[in-house]
């Protein structure tokens, strides 16, 4: 029997493996792995920004039309008198991290953005109601984690929780045993640690000084003892 007659080597055909995949317009077929999107991680941004109206609709109306996925954000003013600052919670691809701070420098009330650290300050706020049927178990619960009873009746009982987003977990956790009726969360905010800026560039305020002393290096107590020797003089 000639070669032809007999075929390739090795396996029939049914016995062979086939790729899987979708292929490009030119026929080619793409491998999954390299198709395939990249993994997403969570990043806190701060943005520090002017204090004025609008400035949530344009941050929102940018999420909106990028399509990114923000968990959280918080705002508030800083020790710059018509500055705020807005703390982010993100969850994307790195290729969007990226993008998310380019789009929010470009926006007209930004000043500064960046990406906190994880050993960064980081707490959150969140308040718990649960059903008031076991106070006492509910009060050993709330000592457990630092926490505050704001408001106790006969079904419902209040109590305020402070921590890292893990620590707030855990304490809720807890609390489902009592049964949780509702619940409200701030959303992390966070402050660099040491005397690393939280966005660059940041300078701190120009009234940051030692309490009671005054710009020029005197002290609250010098000027009212000069201004008593004045008068007596």
């Amino acid at each position: 029997m000639s070669q032809n007659e007999q075929g390739l080597e090795g396996p029939p055909p049914e016995e062979r493996p086939h790729p899987d995949g979708r292929r490009n317009s030119q026929g080619i077929r793409i491998d999954p792995e390299v198709e395939a999107e990249p993994d997403s991680r969570t990043a806190m941004i701060s943005a520090l920004v002017e204090h004025e109206p609008g400035v949530l609709a344009r941050v929102a109306g940018l999420f909106s039309r990028r399509q990114f996925n923000i968990e959280s954000l918080t705002v508030g003013p800083t020790t710059v008198e018509g500055n705020a600052r807005l703390t982010l919670l993100v969850e994307e691809t790195e290729p969007g991290i990226d993008q998310i701070k380019k789009q929010l420098a470009k926006l007209k009330p930004v000043i500064s953005v960046g990406e906190l650290e994880e050993r960064a300050v980081r707490s959150e706020l969140v308040l718990l109601k649960v059903n008031g049927d076991e106070p006492d178990k509910v009060q050993a619960i709330t000592e457990m984690y630092d926490g505050e009873t704001l408001d106790a009746g006969p079904r419902t009982i209040t109590v305020q929780l402070t921590g890292s987003d893990d620590e707030i977990a855990d304490a809720m956790d807890a609390y489902r045993q009592f049964g949780i009726i509702e619940v409200a969360r701030t959303g992390p905010t966070a402050l660099s640690r040491g005397d690393r800026p939280t966005t660059p560039g940041e300078k701190p305020a120009a009234e940051a000084t030692a309490v009671g002393v005054e710009p020029d290096g005197g002290s609250e107590q010098d000027g009212e003892a000069e201004s008593q020797a004045e008068t007596t003089n």
